[in-house]
């Protein structure tokens, strides 16, 4: 039974995707009616896609924008994270009420504060003004899941940390990072993955489709080539191929962490 369930969810899972290859290796400019492997399938379709619409500037600038904003966002969740959960101070369970509001408040309702924000700062159309807006969309989520995991360790290693003169930083640096890999590591795979398909800031913040997302700089494709579906495809499926692969390469690791209870309850 449980063999059958994993073969039915894994073929809910790449159905679209072998929809998407199928429908990329027919002829341009046709519309392919459904699942139908074509007779002379068109491979060149994905050399037109990356060439006409720039994939590796899109694919460099997305890579970028991952590598900026998910250390940045990992560091600031991890201390805030253990801040909240460790760390007793005035206005503490104030400070967890608004990292939930943030985490549930919709991000259509931010965009225009933070449009304006990001404006008189002067870094409309710049990766930093789009880097820094993703830091900030990403830490409630972020900081509440760090600081599930530093609530749910033993608060015997702290006890034992303290008595031997470690102050409540150097605890966390010597006791609870070691401790917090898996929840790190799994951490890092969501907001990697929610920063490559990100679109609405991209495209509120950024003109320039290759100075987006990878998301961002597929709409632009879109926009140029949706009449014809079958160069369409072949573009999303190489915007989509690095995080699928990373998906399938760390899947096993993420769901041995949420087993383990380190996602938000």
């Amino acid at each position: 039974m449980k063999l059958t369930t994993q073969i039915a969810l894994a073929a809910v899972t790449l159905l679209p995707l072998a929809e998407l290859l199928v429908t990329a290796l027919h002829p341009p400019g046709t519309h392919p009616p459904g699942l139908t492997w074509p007779s002379d399938p068109h491979w060149s379709n994905f050399t037109d896609a990356f060439r006409s619409a720039h994939i590796d500037r899109a694919l460099l600038s997305g890579a970028l924008l991952v590598l900026t904003v998910v250390p940045a966002a990992l560091a600031l969740s991890t201390a805030a994270g253990y801040a909240l959960a460790r760390l007793p101070f005035p206005g503490r369970r104030i400070a967890e009420g608004l990292f939930l509001v943030g985490l549930v408040l919709p991000r259509e309702a931010i965009t225009l504060p933070l449009y304006q924000q990001v404006r008189d700062l002067g870094l409309l159309n710049t990766t930093t003004g789009l880097a820094l807006a993703l830091i900030a969309a990403h830490l409630p989520f972020g900081v509440l899941w760090m600081r599930t995991h530093f609530a749910s360790t033993p608060p015997e290693l702290t006890d034992s940390a303290r008595v031997d003169g470690a102050g409540p930083w150097s605890a966390l640096r010597r006791v609870h990072l070691p401790l917090a890999d898996d929840a790190l590591r799994s951490l890092a795979l969501l907001l990697s993955v929610w920063t490559w398909n990100h679109l609405l800031f991209a495209l509120v913040l950024v003109d320039d489709p290759l100075r987006r997302t990878a998301a961002g700089a597929l709409d632009a494709f879109q926009g140029r080539w949706g009449t014809d579906v079958p160069l369409l495809c072949a573009g999303a499926l190489l915007i989509t191929a690095p995080v699928v692969v990373a998906l399938a390469l760390a899947h096993r690791r993420f769901a041995d962490a949420l087993v383990r209870g380190v996602a938000v309850r």
